[in-house]
């Protein structure tokens, strides 16, 4: 399997380091930490303008066409700079749309977010033990649209998002649906919520909101959605982490002790060597996920993959932004330092859509063919 990027992933890859590198700085992580949305504005239209969000859209809708893997290089640059804006969010719903969404959504949505105008957000979690495909908010037909009632967790990055994809159980099959709600439509109501990695998200309740479903009845909208956003996570993840190993790797170099660089101790090595491991295990799987979900691809196949990406991203992303912060040292934990920024970006991602525990469960369920609790 050969997973060099190729001349356009590296064009985009090269752009978005240039882009990224010159506008997250720390004076500008921490204007945005303190600001109401938490997230960088100006970033989000400097990556419209560059054409990086328009990149992982489909030709036919106006992009490039990268899809999955223009994304996810895309967001292992992002994670590297831990830079505040809503990519994973905003792309995979829109890769969604566009997947599985009518001519009418995807006009209507995708121009927007390729020209940084307006982006959407998605609600996959809720209170409780629930599964993203498991959801315990429900949606009833009325007439031609629906009706949707129920409570989503900690969606992200809602500030700017004028819809929100959302999952919901229907009468109508086994699996859940996938519905397009305005964010200030008539029954949705909003409660801010910071994170761990100090973005603003917020609680969502449906209350009779009106909706429009996205594909059909019986489709598989939101396992799509679902499952790419185990991917992007795996991939935010993965540059989170290598951001991390590089701060280390400069700190132990700089650093003395008993007139000898920290680096050479072979304690600190074996700490940076298993996060170099964690890392590439990382990578690795994040790939394989990737060239699982090209077209056409064995929805099992898929799944597992995806599946396997986000366990790694999770256990080993969270491992390595732990070793990195112990082997700082007391700096590690000021909240201003450049690498605590990484471990609570890590930290976040490795609980978002459940932590490493959920993943196995996860995982067994798919290699069993069994269902897992919720």
């Amino acid at each position: 399997m050969d997973f060099s990027l190729g001349e356009e992933l590296e064009a985009v890859r090269d752009l978005a380091r240039e882009i990224l590198t010159d506008r997250v700085t720390p004076e500008r992580l921490r204007e945005v930490e303190v600001s109401g949305g938490r997230v960088d504005e100006q970033l989000w239209a400097d990556l419209a303008r560059a054409g990086l969000l328009a990149a992982v859209l489909p030709e036919p809708d106006g992009g490039a066409g990268l899809g999955m893997a223009g994304l996810c290089v895309l967001l292992e640059e992002q994670g590297r700079r831990v830079a505040p804006v809503p990519l994973w969010p905003a792309l995979t719903g829109a890769l969604t749309v566009a997947a599985c969404g009518t001519e009418a959504q995807r006009s209507r949505l995708l121009p927007g977010l390729m020209d940084g105008t307006s982006r959407l957000t998605v609600a996959l979690e809720e209170f409780g033990p629930a599964e993203p495909l498991t959801p315990r908010t429900a949606a009833v037909a009325d007439g031609a649209g629906w009706r949707i009632s129920g409570v989503k967790a900690v969606v992200p990055a809602p500030a700017g998002a004028r819809h929100v994809l959302v999952t919901a159980a229907t009468e109508s099959g086994p699996g859940p649906g996938l519905f397009l709600v305005a964010s200030d439509a008539t029954g949705v109501s909003w409660e801010s919520a910071e994170t761990t990695s100090h973005d603003m998200s917020a609680h969502l309740t449906l209350r009779d909101a009106p909706a429009e479903r996205v594909g059909t009845l019986g489709d598989e909208a939101a396992a799509h959605l679902v499952r790419n956003a185990f991917v992007a996570l795996a991939a935010v993840q993965t540059g989170v982490a290598d951001g991390a190993l590089a701060h280390a790797a400069g700190h132990l170099r700089e650093r003395e002790q008993f007139g000898r660089p920290l680096a050479t101790f072979q304690a600190v090595q074996h700490q940076l060597a298993d996060c170099y491991i964690d890392i590439e295990a990382m990578r690795v799987t994040l790939w394989q996920a990737v060239d699982a979900l090209a077209e056409p691809f064995d929805r099992a196949s898929a799944d597992r993959a995806a599946t396997v990406a986000k366990w790694w991203a999770t256990e080993g992303g969270l491992n390595t932004v732990h070793r990195v912060q112990h082997v700082h040292g007391g700096i590690g934990v000021d909240t201003d330092y450049p690498v605590h920024r990484h471990f609570l970006w890590g930290k976040q991602i490795s609980t978002t859509l459940g932590g490493a525990g959920a993943d196995l469960e996860r995982l067994g369920a798919l290699l069993t063919g069994t269902a897992v609790a919720s």
